[in-house]
């Protein structure tokens, strides 16, 4: 077993929607609210007004869904209508983590859609992983599938 554990994670659920449903709804940062655990709202900054490489947006965070709040910067890292949408959370020096979709078709018409998040590699944040990581996997785990659950339930109704 490694010292520290993988510093990813993801969660992959098949949904009855298309590829490009999908995508529109993930890259809908605005829409963010209605489905994660953690983060209860999210706004375009710094003139972004939809995704794109590059666009800014900022995410109000509950950690845990409890405690007090806050907001993270975020920046649009890759935009591949629609296949891939990601983002990292951090600010223009220091990125804490990268968050993502994958959005394959399923053959059938619907999707098999993926939700990651990889943490920055700098020391900190190994270190933060190697005492707390196991227990932030799980909660990441938890929220994906969450998130993903709930978005499948409005492309699906």
């Amino acid at each position: 077993m490694a010292l520290i554990p993988p510093m990813t994670g993801e969660v992959t659920i098949p949904m009855k929607a298309s590829p490009e449903e999908v995508w529109s709804l993930v890259s809908d940062v605005t829409r963010i609210g209605e489905f994660s655990p953690e983060t209860f709202e999210a706004r375009w900054t710094r003139g972004s007004t939809g995704p794109a490489v590059g666009a800014s947006f900022k995410g109000h965070v509950k950690r845990n869904g409890v405690g007090p709040t806050y907001w993270s910067p975020c920046q649009v890292t890759a935009c591949e209508e629609p296949r891939l949408f990601e983002f990292s959370v951090g600010t223009d020096d220091v990125t804490v983590n990268n968050w993502g979709y994958r959005i394959e078709p399923d053959g059938s018409g619907g999707s098999i859609v993926t939700e990651y998040f990889r943490l920055s590699a700098a020391l900190p944040f190994r270190l933060y992983w190697l005492f707390l990581g196991r227990l932030r996997a799980r909660t990441n785990e938890k929220g994906m599938r969450t998130t993903l659950e709930r978005m499948k339930a409005v492309l699906e109704s």
